[in-house]
């Protein structure tokens, strides 16, 4: 076998090992532990310490693994020409992993907790705080606008977004479809709706 089959067969089994702990992670949470990851990937532990060193790096492994595929997620649901839109369709898409994905969204939590793994998940905030930026400066020179404010406020709108969703992963208070209508119009409209004067009942005469 080559070096380079070697390395492609190498990398191969090392995703089938992220695969097989991401299944104990959906059944156990975060807190699933080497030996379950090793008996239901079926080797021994050894082995899959090879594959990764230790503990924490199997959960680097797993975070980058997580925000690589939320990241995608995102970026496909980008919609063009329609900024209200696009603003929609990014936090349906962002509430939609949190749904399908519970325990690997609350892992994504602790690796951010974790000295070893919070660079990760920094990174993927501030890859998708320049994502949002970008687009939000292009808007704004269109529209005539200063672009200055593009890169705070896409910090602001991806802080929003995530304690939100963190708030909705513990509680499902509300239905994705209308939490995701009540953050677009938070984000588009701000306060504004706030300051009109409420409309008067109509009285019978």
């Amino acid at each position: 076998m080559s070096a380079v089959q070697t390395q492609e067969a190498r990398r191969q089994r090392r995703a089938q090992l992220l695969d097989a702990a991401e299944r104990v992670i959906k059944r156990r949470g975060a807190g699933a532990s080497m030996d379950e990851i090793a008996s239901e990937a079926g080797i021994s532990k050894p082995i899959l310490y090879r594959h990764f060193g230790d503990k924490d790096g199997l959960h680097r492994a797993l975070a980058e693994r997580y925000v690589e595929a939320l990241l995608g997620e995102l970026r496909a649901a980008r919609v063009v020409g329609d900024p209200r839109a696009n603003i929609a369709a990014g936090i349906d898409a962002y509430l939609a992993f949190i749904e399908r994905e519970p325990e690997g969204y609350r892992f994504v939590l602790s690796a951010a907790a974790q000295p070893r793994t919070s660079a990760i998940v920094d990174e993927f905030r501030h890859r998708l705080a320049l994502d949002c930026a970008f687009a939000t400066a292009e808007q704004l020179r269109r529209a005539g606008l200063d672009p200055e404010i593009a890169e705070p406020w896409a910090y602001g709108v991806v802080g929003l977004v995530r304690s939100v969703g963190i708030w909705w992963l513990e509680t499902r208070a509300l239905p994705r479809e209308r939490l995701v209508e009540h953050l677009t119009a938070l984000l588009w409209d701000g306060f504004a709706p706030m300051t009109r004067p409420a409309e008067q009942p109509v009285v019978a005469g």
